[in-house]
């Protein structure tokens, strides 16, 4: 019988996390990667669509979503100062993958007759691959 893990939030933020804690508690997407069109489905920004700049962890950086501005200095580097917008990351729960035409897909992991992991979507009965998963 398999082991069940004691790793939660609450206990993890006590002390140091371990490699396996952080891949059990802090995994990321496999359905959303960098590049993909996406659309937001929560939040302050809902109904927004955007490009993934990057992913790390359960979060994604997207093109033109979630903006914050920063207020910087004057300095040798920077000699004018000033505000900045920058953009914030997002949690990926708030995403999902659109198609080329901006309409969010409902993605399913189904499993090829070569043995890979694909991402398939539903459009008008038929199944249509989105991508196939590499395995991390």
């Amino acid at each position: 019988m398999k082991k069940k893990n004691n790793y939660t939030r609450e206990r993890l933020a006590q002390g140091p996390i371990s490699r396996k804690a952080k891949k059990y508690c802090f995994n990321r997407s496999k359905k959303i990667r960098t590049g993909d069109t996406v659309l937001v489905i929560a939040g302050n920004h809902a109904s927004q669509t955007g490009t993934v700049l990057s992913c790390k962890g359960d979060r994604a950086v997207v093109q033109g979503v979630n903006f914050c501005t920063k207020h910087v200095k004057p300095s040798k580097l920077n000699p004018q100062g000033g505000i900045l917008k920058l953009e914030r990351p997002i949690n990926v729960s708030n995403l999902k993958v659109c198609n080329a035409e901006k309409q969010p897909l409902k993605l399913k992991v189904k499993l090829a007759a070569n043995g890979k992991k694909q991402l398939v979507s539903n459009v008008d009965g038929r199944e249509v691959l989105h991508r196939s998963i590499k395995k991390s």
